[in-house]
């Protein structure tokens, strides 16, 4: 009977570990690396202009999908916003801007910004109703700019490279304002009372002799840089357009697989199918 008693005690002792090493492998299973079904993606949110900005992350959104990176895209029609939003924590990253523009910005406000890459040029453009070249503009003639100041460099530098003005030398030319016109020989008239995104609405106003428009407002308000500008930046642009994050976020994985999506061959590769050179990618 004790032999029995000890047998049945044992087979019961057996079954019992066996359960217990069932149970711990099911959990050890869920709790490492089968999470294939239950692994929760990482939402990343950016903030962008409309075009051609959140297009592009639109393209890369399902790529990023397929890492396990939930994007979200909020787009913004002005220059100010994106920032705010990216200091208070509403966003994780923006893409609208160029590296002068965030340092301007930062230096203004004192945000704790870098830039973690680039990604594309959007050369501006000079347009004009009434004259198919800048040969053409008259004497006197008036040309809009932009009233963001740290767009200001950028347009002297271009007016400057097409021979219609000449900066002062020893300047640094991505700061240069209209005070740091040395010659003027046609003496134009500089308007740099107009915000970027409304240059558009001027140009179709035929206000002005000639505007100069960033390429983002004139294609999203269904205009064709390389067809409809007179002149237009050249690609060897230093304006390129970045990623801007909180410090430190750089480094993190999501952030730096969204650049390493945003430029690869295949991002690429539509950037120049889309936009046909009116946005330059940056590899």
């Amino acid at each position: 009977m004790k032999k029995l008693l000890a047998g049945l005690f044992l087979s019961i002792l057996v079954l019992a570990l066996a359960a217990c090493g069932t149970d711990k492998k099911e959990d050890e299973k869920s709790a490492s690396g089968d999470q294939t079904d239950s692994k929760e993606n990482v939402t990343l949110k950016v903030g962008a202009s409309n075009t051609p900005h959140a297009v592009i992350l639109e393209k890369a959104k399902p790529i990023l999908a397929k890492e396990g990176i939930d994007l979200k895209i909020e787009t913004y029609t002005d220059y100010v916003l994106p920032n705010q939003d990216l200091d208070s924590k509403t966003l994780d990253a923006n893409y609208f801007q160029h590296i002068p523009y965030l340092e301007l910005q930062i230096k203004d406000n004192g945000y704790d910004f870098v830039n973690a890459g680039g990604v594309h040029i959007e050369p501006i453009g000079i347009y004009s109703k009434k004259y198919k070249t800048l040969e053409d503009l008259p004497e006197g003639a008036t040309i809009l700019l932009s009233n963001s100041v740290s767009d200001h460099g950028r347009m002297l530098s271009l007016l400057e490279a097409k021979g219609l003005i000449k900066l002062k030398e020893g300047i640094d030319k991505t700061a240069a304002e209209l005070k740091d016109i040395e010659e003027n020989p046609k003496n134009f008239k500089f308007d740099a009372n107009t915000a970027p995104e409304m240059l558009v609405q001027m140009y179709e106003n035929d206000e002005g002799d000639a505007v100069l428009i960033n390429s983002n407002f004139a294609i999203d308000n269904g205009l064709n840089p390389i067809e409809d500008a007179i002149s237009l930046e050249d690609k060897e642009s230093p304006y390129v357009n970045i990623i801007a994050v909180r410090a430190g976020d750089e480094t993190k994985p999501e952030i730096k697989k969204l650049l390493e999506v945003l430029t690869s061959k295949e991002i690429q590769d539509f950037i120049l199918e889309e936009w046909k050179g009116a946005v330059v990618p940056v590899k």
